[in-house]
């Protein structure tokens, strides 16, 4: 492996968003099926045994894991997401904050879980936003609580709002995964003015990939635009729902950015990122609709027992035999 060579962690400027951004598409970012197949701590077994811990109203495990987990605003935000997701998370950060009202931790995890109220129709946005406003008086220089408030913008903030918040957790953090990947998802739902291959969401996305660090996963993130398009073009009825039939892969464009990614993981591969499975199954998703079976097959190996619902929803209702379909056929099975 060559010597890493870190760039500038500047992101340039992205385009601005126009006109109406919404799509009659679902929410990109949920990667857990009713079913519960499908599990959103990825591989993380503390963050299980937290999780766990919490649901027996066990505070101390929690406290202890966010302590460790320190600065690393990747992990940190993965870890209170998907800790926020849980039913009990509100009333129990709640109780967390009364104990403990000056508790940046328990702050954070209140406001992103009633963020995930406010998007399953449970809460009302307003106090979701109040209490990630809160949350960040308490930890200025931490992002997370900007992560809720995007995840909020993302579902139902004007355009403005989307760029806003990016804009405040991305001065915070230059490279954070998850934002990148929700501004990616919005950028998608725009009409836009160019046509095939020309839509802004690549460019957006290669210029935050081009201004990341060498061994940046946001190196990923030109393919995950492909992936994110493809899921409105499919369910808008502007592109063919069956993802090989669909060419979206094909334009030399696309086969370019493929080619850059997979090689970017071969020297690179970030085994410890926490959300490293969600770029190992965009890759393999497009490697796989692109019919280069030969590639898709090593990241398949990397994936494991652990596939993402997305992006294998956005080519089927039941994404679990989506991606076995695909990993059957990449190792040859």
């Amino acid at each position: 492996m060559a010597a890493r060579e870190t760039g500038s962690s500047a992101v340039p400027p992205l385009p601005p968003l126009l006109g109406t951004r919404r799509a009659a598409t679902d929410p990109s970012d949920d990667i857990r099926d009713d079913t519960g197949a499908f599990d959103a701590a990825l591989d993380d077994a503390e963050l299980r045994t937290a999780r766990a811990a919490s649901a027996q109203g066990r505070r101390q495990a929690v406290r202890a894991l966010l302590v460790r987990t320190g600065d690393d605003w990747d992990r940190r935000g993965h870890r209170l997401t998907v800790l926020a997701q849980a039913p009990h998370a509100a009333a129990w950060a709640h109780d967390w904050l009364v104990a403990e009202p000056g508790s940046a931790d328990a702050a954070t995890l209140l406001a992103l879980a009633l963020v995930h109220r406010a998007l399953r129709g449970a809460e009302e946005p307003g106090r979701a936003r109040e209490a990630g406003a809160a949350a960040a008086a308490l930890a200025p220089a931490d992002p997370t609580p900007w992560l809720g408030l995007l995840l909020l913008a993302r579902a139902c903030g004007p355009d403005s709002e989307l760029l806003g918040t990016f804009a405040e957790l991305r001065r915070r953090h230059p490279e954070h995964h998850h934002a990148h990947h929700l501004l990616i998802a919005g950028l998608a739902e725009r009409a836009g003015t160019g046509r095939g291959e020309g839509h802004e969401v690549y460019d957006a996305a290669e210029a935050a990939a081009a201004g990341a660090p060498a061994d940046s996963p946001l190196a990923v993130l030109p393919v995950v635009a492909y992936a994110e398009r493809y899921r409105v073009l499919a369910a808008t009825g502007l592109g063919s729902a069956g993802p090989s039939a669909s060419h979206h892969w094909s334009g030399s464009r696309a086969r370019r950015i493929l080619s850059a990614s997979f090689d970017w993981w071969l020297e690179w591969e970030q085994d410890e990122h926490p959300r490293r499975l969600i770029d190992l199954n965009h890759l393999a998703f497009a490697l796989s609709c692109a019919g280069r079976p030969a590639e898709a097959a090593a990241l398949f190996q990397r994936i494991g027992d652990h596939p993402t619902a997305a992006p294998w929803t956005y080519a089927h209702h039941d994404p679990r035999a989506a991606f076995r379909t695909a990993r059957d056929r990449a190792l040859g099975r």
